[in-house]
């Protein structure tokens, strides 16, 4: 049975308590100015004394031996006084009280939620489902205030929807373009960067085992390698769209020559990676160079092959949607961001910018995690599992 320990008696640090303290004045601030308005908006009034009293009963649990209570206290209290001020977000943000009280309540919120990370890293645990919920929760924490904060400042200062949309209005274009999108990520996602970078891992793959085969291939082939990983994908694209056309054999084209280079360096020097005792131990087994190959060196170079996969995840989708701007069919990622900034729909630029963005982030998760599983037995895997 799993069993967890919770840090007590943790003395908040200086930068946590000054996180305290600024949600404390920021908060006290925009009561002010509001008290001047003879208590000017109710819902601001509100979330001032939400924000000063999340602060100072959260420092009290925090210092006191419930660290736990005063992570979800300040979490809690920063997205509820966040989103109430969501509904506020139109305030200019030029003179005022309201505005003044508005910006210093944004500000107070932003301390709380700082805060509740912080007390998050001062928080030890033998648990591995808290460990993991723990590991979640702080860039989950960090990313809702991103976006928070990009609203507040879109809305709040009356940014122009050219320059950068809001994230309400980017999410409003991405419900209702939902068919395009999808179309969009079939041609460039599925069709383009899954074939070329099967294809392209592959091929790296099998050359790296005849460059190990071979000292006269690795003498000659790695420094083509190379030169062909030097190449600019914005002189190579233009070629491959002539050799193989507008649909996507040309655009995976592009992706087996981005995803070669990695996958070879990265085997070769993971089938380099076994020790001389090891290598030594299979010579006084008899072992071939096949048994060797496939019970000791593939073994130990597969934390080198699945770091070639993972920085292949990110550059595949690259360079698919990069190849896209040289000629496509009238769909496609790269097709739609080139034609819609022409068209000033920024929104939906950035709707298809976060539909890369999730795609690229999950097909790396995914590679991830199999790491996890396959090599789960590797020293450098020990820590994560902790």
């Amino acid at each position: 049975m799993l069993e967890s320990n919770v840090a007590h008696h943790v003395v908040p640090k200086t930068l946590e308590r000054t996180l305290y303290i600024g949600a404390v004045c920021s908060g006290a601030l925009a009561l002010g100015s509001l008290l001047l308005q003879f208590f000017g908006d109710s819902l601001l009034v509100s979330t001032s004394i939400l924000v000063i009293v999340a602060a100072v009963v959260g420092y009290k649990l925090a210092f006191h031996n419930s660290a736990m209570a005063a992570v979800w206290l300040l979490a809690t209290s920063s997205l509820v006084a966040a989103f109430l001020l969501l509904f506020l977000s139109g305030y200019d943000a030029g003179t005022g009280p309201v505005a003044y009280a508005f910006w210093c309540l944004v500000v107070a919120a932003w301390a709380l939620a700082w805060a509740s990370v912080s007390r998050f890293t001062e928080i030890n645990t033998l648990s591995r489902a808290l460990n993991g919920v723990l590991a979640v929760l702080i860039p989950l924490i960090f990313g809702v205030w991103l976006l928070l904060l990009w609203e507040f400042v879109t809305k709040g200062q009356d940014v122009p929807k050219v320059l950068l949309p809001a994230p309400s209005d980017i999410g409003d274009r991405f419900i209702h373009s939902v068919p395009t999108l999808w179309a969009d990520f079939k041609q460039t996602f599925i069709k383009s960067v899954l074939s070329g970078y099967i294809m392209g891992c592959s091929a790296g793959f099998l050359v790296a085992i005849l460059i190990d085969r071979s000292p006269f291939l690795k003498a000659g082939l790695l420094p083509v390698g190379n030169l062909v990983a030097a190449l600019p994908i914005v002189g190579i694209a233009p070629i491959m769209v002539m050799w193989f056309g507008f649909d996507w054999q040309s655009k995976a084209a592009v992706v087996v020559v981005m995803t070669f280079f990695p996958m070879l360096v990265n085997t070769v020097a993971g089938l380099s990676a076994a020790s001389k005792i090891q290598l030594d131990l299979m010579n006084t087994y008899a072992a071939s160079y096949w048994q060797s190959l496939f019970k000791l060196r593939l073994p130990e170079a597969m934390p080198f092959i699945f770091n070639a996969l993972k920085i292949n995840s990110t550059l595949a989708l690259i360079g698919a949607i990069v190849a896209e701007f040289f000629g496509t069919p009238i769909v496609g990622m790269g097709f739609r961001i080139s034609t819609e900034v022409g068209k000033m729909n920024v929104d939906m630029v950035w709707a298809e910018i976060a539909v890369a963005a999730l795609a690229g982030s999950l097909f790396y998760g995914l590679i991830a995690l199999l790491e996890r599983v396959t090599t789960f037995w590797h020293p450098s895997m020990r820590s994560v599992a902790r």
